[in-house]
């Protein structure tokens, strides 16, 4: 790994609160990233700023630095109610809303500020039970936060700091609507301290800036690519039948250390896991069917080592920092262009270096073209060789995951009608 993708500036620059600067010195962070170093000045002064930076580039750190300097420097209202959260982060994934409370946790470390978690397939009593017996930061995701909000299990009359995290995914996944719900319901722009990051900044997410902040400041930090500089890009254009065959060659050439292989629906890549599993890969699978324990518990794995291959939908695609991803394999190519820097960006992040392989096949590779254009170069063409082709083993068995159902609130009073509907057909 190199240094290259940090700037000369130091946190110890930058007038951090004690806390602050123990956490992220334990944590081992010494210089800033560009996008840090740019944005931390106006936050720290209480300016609302709207940022655009590469995927993988501390986008998250940044934002958290913010949040808790001001919340520890400007005090609670003491009319505040335990039940009114001082800031809250929104983040379109479980993963990354995941991700980020876990960030939030290493800077609190030293402070007297609680942070809660809400998101969606799990955990629906412990969040609510967190929240109401309060937190100062609360993050999440836009529905499960709207579901507790609407169940008065929070206000935000008391919202000192809101943060936007992957403002453009919000549009994508069609949250928009979600989110200015909630901008509606907290003081006015000048009466909190605002940031949205994003990896674009289209007219869209813009729009939203000044629609709901104060005057932000655009921080725009300029790459040379729009792809990080550290990618070795590569693509082979395959006919559908070869494509089984040529992912299992390259993963036996290449012997990547850590694995992410891209899939645009569920069942190919339930198939694709099959094959893997098959053919003696070890390889874990992420799609929106599996329930999110299993799916923190395999993020865990792959983060840790213990799993070196992840097929995954899109769902992995945004936000989500895995160290030493070695290859990124686009099987399926996006059917979107900003999709597949999001991909490759799961690898060579914080100045490393890394691989991105895609295939080309005959149901994706009319998308190609558009993904060029955005990316502003073309993509290196490899030959399809008969050395690289594999002749795959059958693909084991899988059991298919069962769609995730959340709980029912009302379980009880549900067996009750269940145990009266038995007992009256009996009586039949």
């Amino acid at each position: 790994m190199t240094v290259e993708h940090l700037s000369e500036t130091r946190f110890s620059d930058l007038n951090l609160i004690e806390p602050l600067e123990k956490g992220l010195s334990e944590a081992g962070f010494e210089y800033c990233t560009p996008i840090q170093a740019e944005s931390l000045p106006p936050l720290l002064k209480g300016l609302d700023t709207a940022g655009q930076a590469q995927t993988g580039t501390g986008k998250t750190i940044a934002f958290l630095i913010a949040t808790i300097q001001w919340l520890v420097t400007q005090p609670a209202s003491e009319k505040r109610k335990k039940s009114q959260p001082r800031a809250l982060i929104v983040a379109p994934t479980r993963e990354l809303a995941i991700q980020i409370h876990k960030e939030a946790m290493m800077l609190l470390k030293h402070t007297d500020l609680a942070a809660g978690l809400a998101y969606g397939g799990a955990n629906y009593d412990a969040q609510r039970q967190q929240i109401q017996a309060g937190v100062d930061i609360l993050i999440g995701t836009p529905g499960r936060l709207i579901d507790f909000f609407k169940q008065h299990i929070y206000d935000l009359k008391a919202l000192q700091a809101v943060v936007l995290d992957e403002a453009d995914r919000m549009f994508d996944l069609g949250f928009i609507k979600d989110i200015r719900f909630l901008f509606r319901r907290m003081p006015p722009p000048e009466e909190r301290l605002s940031m949205l990051f994003s990896a674009t900044l289209s007219m869209r997410v813009t729009e939203l800036a000044y629609e709901h902040m104060n005057n932000p400041q655009q921080v725009t930090i300029e790459s040379k690519s729009v792809t990080a500089e550290n990618v070795i890009e590569r693509v082979y254009y395959t006919a559908n039948d070869e494509k089984i065959p040529l992912l299992l060659g390259v993963l036996k050439q290449a012997q990547p250390l850590r694995t992410i292989i891209f899939i645009n629906t569920k069942r190919t890549a339930e198939t694709i896991a099959a094959y893997l599993e098959g053919n003696g890969f070890n390889a874990g699978l992420l799609s929106g069917d599996i329930p999110q324990k299993k799916r923190q518990r395999l993020l865990e794995q792959f983060q840790q080592g213990e799993l070196p291959i992840l097929v995954a939908t899109d769902v992995a695609a945004r936000g989500l920092h895995i160290p030493k991803v070695s290859h990124v394999i686009n099987y399926d190519l996006p059917q979107n262009a900003e999709d597949y820097v999001h991909r490759i960006g799961r690898t060579a992040r914080a100045g490393a270096s890394g691989e991105a392989i895609s295939f080309a096949c005959e149901d994706y590779a009319f998308y190609l073209p558009e993904i060029e254009e955005y990316i502003g170069h073309q993509i290196q063409s490899e030959a399809v060789s008969s050395e690289l082709l594999f002749d795959p083993a059958p693909p084991a068995k899988r059991a298919r995951p069962k769609p995730h159902r959340p709980q029912r609130r009302n379980s009880g009073q549900s067996q009750r009608r269940s145990s009266h509907s038995r007992r009256t057909s009996t009586k039949r």
